[in-house]
């Protein structure tokens, strides 16, 4: 690293991976999925309804680059083009910035559709924490949104209001939760959520002698307060899943179980993939409608 350079505390890693047993030549639908959020872009690729190859990549400052990178990255090395795919649908906060899409979908709907494919039939609550939003959803057996609450556009107790405390602290973000449940007895929650007066706060309680790891799990049990108010408004059915950075955070999801004395679903996949997939799934069956309807 160079020295002049600052660690960046906040990124989440980034992952791509695809799946050798299956081959995109062989499959009679390829579809693609692009979830481009205001922290990370997904894309997800499916071959006849079954994952095939996904990336997770941090957005950047342009949604069409951010929506192209993350395709390539997803294919690369695998020998699919964009040619390749019969049907693109976009989602998340940059879909309508996405030119290759055939069609965008809302957040909330392929969050649904993807959890019901990550999880499972039995997923009726959802959970969604964006880098801007957070979104309580409720779903049914086909995962079909039946009902779902969004906070305001602030980053309190957002996954960016997360990435901020952790450049703040000097923290990787992927360590966070393990961090903040390091201690030996739960503090009170910091007083406000609200990112600005948050790192003042949590300044202050390091001058006043806190460990980072009591600072953290206060920040935690903050979030978790302000996503309890959200669930309890939709209503909090089982099964219970978590998506997007947030389910990789222990501190917030323990905490969470333990408020709701609900434990949330294991995803077969990086949790942060759910938009990308539902929006893969519904390329898929607007193909199949297509064809249905020539023959």
């Amino acid at each position: 690293m160079p020295k002049n350079k600052q660690k960046e505390y906040w990124r989440w890693e980034e992952s791509r991976w695809h799946n050798p047993e299956l081959s995109w030549k062989k499959a009679e639908i390829v579809t693609a999925g692009i979830d481009v959020g205001s922290v990370s872009s997904q894309a997800a690729i499916m071959c006849d309804g079954e994952l095939y190859a996904y990336a997770n990549m941090r957005t950047g400052s342009n949604s069409p680059d951010s929506a192209l990178n993350a395709l390539n990255r997803a294919t690369a090395g695998t020998g699919l083009t964009l040619e390749n795919i019969h049907y693109t649908v976009g989602t998340g906060y940059g879909r309508i910035n996405i030119p290759f899409a055939n069609r965008d979908f809302t957040e909330i709907a392929c969050h649904a559709r993807g959890c019901n494919y990550m999880y499972g039939p039995t997923v009726r609550t959802i959970l969604d924490m964006g880098g801007q939003d957070c979104k309580a959803i409720r779903c049914n057996r086909q995962g079909k949104v039946t009902n779902f609450m969004m906070n305001d556009k602030c980053a309190a107790g957002t996954g960016r209001g997360m990435e901020v405390i952790a450049d703040l602290l000097g923290v990787p973000i992927g360590d966070v939760g393990a961090r903040s449940l390091g201690i030996d007895e739960e503090p009170e929650p910091v007083s406000s959520t609200c990112v600005v007066f948050a790192k003042t706060e949590a300044t202050g309680l390091l001058r006043a002698g806190w460990s980072v790891e009591l600072v953290l799990a206060a920040y935690c049990s903050a979030t978790v307060n302000r996503i309890l108010s959200l669930l309890e408004r939709v209503g909090v059915e089982k099964d219970f899943a978590i998506t997007g950075g947030i389910a990789k955070n222990s501190g917030i999801v323990s905490r969470l179980e333990n408020k709701l004395r609900v434990k949330a679903l294991k995803p077969r996949y990086d949790t942060q993939l759910a938009g990308a997939i539902g929006a893969a799934l519904f390329a898929k069956n607007i193909v199949e409608k297509a064809v249905n309807r020539k023959t």
